[in-house]
């Protein structure tokens, strides 16, 4: 097996190891730096033949460019993302029977319950504490949070944290 030999990089100077596909012909590095170089190196040396010197200009080339383009069409406005395909299917609706006895669940959604959730622990509270002044709310709250976090925290709870909330009357 032959040994791969460094080579330096006519960008940059530093030793680089070049692919073994392209080992005869490849000069710059993998830096981006010198990837630019090289396609800017190559430019030059491809406008510098003189079969390409007019490539770009001329009626012939003009045509050969709207031929292309006929041949292709859409193809500058870019690729689209396809669209999304969903994971799962969409639901097909459900026919809703009225009855009499639907008609008194149709009072509140659960989801709709759930968004009150913070007015439903206030009122909670009021409730437990007989009182709807923000202050023994306030202070309701403060004592139910320590008492909570007295019961997560493993330690046991003392009568005298639940000892001064008011009961609500049976």
């Amino acid at each position: 097996m032959k040994r791969q030999r460094s080579r330096k990089c006519l960008c940059c100077g530093e030793m680089f190891r070049p692919d073994p596909r392209n080992l005869r012909h490849q000069r710059y590095c993998s830096k981006a730096a010198c990837r630019k170089a090289s396609k800017a190196a190559s430019q030059r040396r491809w406008l510098a033949k003189p079969d390409n010197k007019d490539y770009f200009s001329g009626p012939e080339n003009v045509a050969r460019v709207q031929e292309w383009r006929k041949a292709h069409p859409g193809y500058w406005r870019g690729r689209r993302a396809k669209a999304r395909v969903a994971l799962q299917d969409d639901c097909s609706v459900q026919i809703v029977e009225l009855s009499s006895e639907s008609s008194s669940l149709a009072a509140d959604a659960l989801q709709e319950i759930y968004a009150a959730q913070p007015a439903i622990l206030i009122g909670l509270i009021a409730h437990m504490s007989a009182s709807t002044l923000q202050e023994d709310i306030a202070r309701s709250t403060r004592r139910l949070l320590q008492l909570g976090q007295d019961i997560l925290g493993g330690r046991q709870a003392d009568g005298h944290q639940t000892a001064d909330l008011p009961r609500a009357n049976p």
